[in-house]
């Protein structure tokens, strides 16, 4: 797939992500699920950082690397974590939990499709 046409694929789904999630705030008249966004936000950093800190991500044994795979799979978990718990509570309904979770799958593949597509440092951005 050409990187042009990857990156408006990417961006209409990550579109199609938060939609879910403002339309699990706005139909239950609800704004709390918003709070996602902030881990929306922070999980990509570490796997940022620790592309900049360590020569390659090809070593699946750099420290480096295996505690941005953990702190980014604290961040994914906690943002599925975040709308079951305010559902659990009463605080948001089932209903609007389930339109949140589905945002989160949505963006979060969208995140990782994009490290996959351009995760490669070879790659010739004159190309376009």
């Amino acid at each position: 797939m050409e990187p042009i046409v990857a990156l408006i694929a990417m961006a209409f789904a990550a579109a199609v992500g938060v939609t879910f999630l403002v339309l699990g705030c706005a139909l239950y008249d609800n704004w709390w699920p918003m709070f996602v966004l902030i881990f929306y936000f922070l999980s990509p950093l570490p796997t940022v950082i620790s592309r900049r800190m360590s020569d390659s991500l090809d070593t699946a044994s750099s420290a480096c690397v295996e505690l941005a795979i953990f702190l980014t799979s604290g961040i994914v978990i906690s943002a599925i974590g975040l709308p079951l718990v305010l559902a659990h509570v009463n605080t948001i309904d089932w209903g609007a939990c389930a339109l949140v979770l589905a945002g989160d799958l949505v963006v979060f593949l969208t995140i990782l499709g994009y490290f996959f597509v351009f995760g490669n440092e070879d790659m010739d951005y004159s190309s376009w």
